[in-house]
């Protein structure tokens, strides 16, 4: 059969790389699943998952073995050749996401794993789009307005994953001369604002545990505040967002931050979690400083279910302009809803998955 479209993922079958799969297959559409070794068994369940969910034969989803980190993505050269010469599309989402992630490790898979799978795009003699998923928290240490035009800076990072995060994109942004890029920067992703399904309780999950644990005494206590606002947005969103992108040609050559342009503040997020969990607000707001010193402390993460690395990202005080974002999503009708539209969903998800 000849496709109207092939597709060249890496990443799968991780949360986010699954569903793009799932919205973007069709029956003029094939796709190669980049899968590392260990994931191979899951990804096969994951295909007939989405063979059988879309009415779409086995067959338009090719499971290649490989690995970013490898010459040729560790692929058999039989298979390089058909992937170079069929693909039509690109979406590079593999990469560490871990805040404790080592130096070298963060090194070989982000950024030269990056490099390798650019490599290969440059000899993609029939590419269309190259779309590469960033993150926001390249912007490191910036305490100002970060633009989506904007990348390059001194002002350092928290964490090898910030760190090479940014270099990766440095390496995509420079293919923006010669190939039809587009980079999504994602904020912080939780749960779909539908269904509240998730793979990982991290970010705000922890806010959410914690307040589980005890909720009617933990709910006292707002450790948020009014000066910082924390961008959160939901999986469904950025799925959506890539998805009508990818196919936009007016976000060629275009970095877009996938990010809420009205982020809530700490302390209302809090409100909205409490009030999903016990239809009460807090009672206590302590200032800002005391609740940062008792979460770095030893006494907070056994309490509270937070690791001391994560504990920055509820106390930094950026803003994303998403003006581009804005602007190209909104001619095809999307969105980013507000997190209090869809925190009960989320919570509800949590209740009945106590793990995932």
């Amino acid at each position: 059969m000849n496709y109207r479209t092939t597709i060249f993922i890496t990443g799968f079958p991780g949360f986010i790389a699954k569903r793009l799969v799932e919205r973007l297959a069709g029956p003029e559409t094939q796709f190669f699943l980049l899968v590392q070794e260990a994931f191979n068994e899951k990804a096969l369940a994951d295909v007939q998952e989405i063979a059988e969910s879309s009415g779409l034969p086995q067959k338009n989803f090719t499971i290649i073995k490989g690995d970013i980190t490898e010459s040729e993505l560790g692929m058999a050269s039989a298979d390089v050749d058909v992937v170079t010469r069929e693909t039509t599309d690109v979406y590079h989402l593999a990469a560490i996401y871990d805040l404790e992630v080592e130096k070298e490790l963060a090194y070989k898979v982000n950024v030269e794993g990056t490099k390798n799978v650019s490599d290969l795009v440059r000899r993609m003699s029939n590419l269309r789009r190259y779309n590469y998923v960033s993150t926001c928290y390249v912007a490191g240490k910036r305490d100002d307005t970060i633009f989506e035009n904007e990348l390059e800076h001194d002002k350092g990072f928290r964490n090898y994953y910030e760190e090479t995060k940014y270099f990766a994109e440095v390496e995509v942004e420079n293919l923006k001369k010669e190939l039809p890029v587009t980079i999504y920067r994602p904020s912080v992703v939780c749960g779909d604002s539908e269904t509240g399904e998730t793979a990982k309780y991290d970010g705000i999950y922890y806010v959410i545990k914690f307040l589980l644990k005890f909720p009617e005494v933990f709910r006292l206590v707002n450790v948020g505040n009014d000066d910082v606002r924390l961008n959160l947005v939901p999986v469904d969103f950025v799925v959506k967002g890539m998805t009508a992108l990818a196919n936009d040609e007016n976000a060629v050559g275009k970095t877009v931050a996938l990010a809420d342009p009205n982020p809530l503040t700490t302390k209302e997020i809090c409100d909205f979690i409490a009030e999903a969990v016990t239809n009460k607000k807090s009672v206590i707001t302590p200032p800002p400083n005391v609740v940062e010193t008792f979460l770095k402390s030893p006494f907070s993460p056994p309490i509270t279910g937070m690791p001391h690395i994560g504990v920055p990202y509820f106390f930094i005080p950026q803003t994303y302009d998403t003006s581009e974002a804005q602007a190209l999503l909104g001619s095809h009708g999307i969105e980013c809803p507000s997190f209090n539209e869809y925190v009960s969903t989320l919570v509800r998800f949590v209740e009945q998955h106590p793990k995932v």
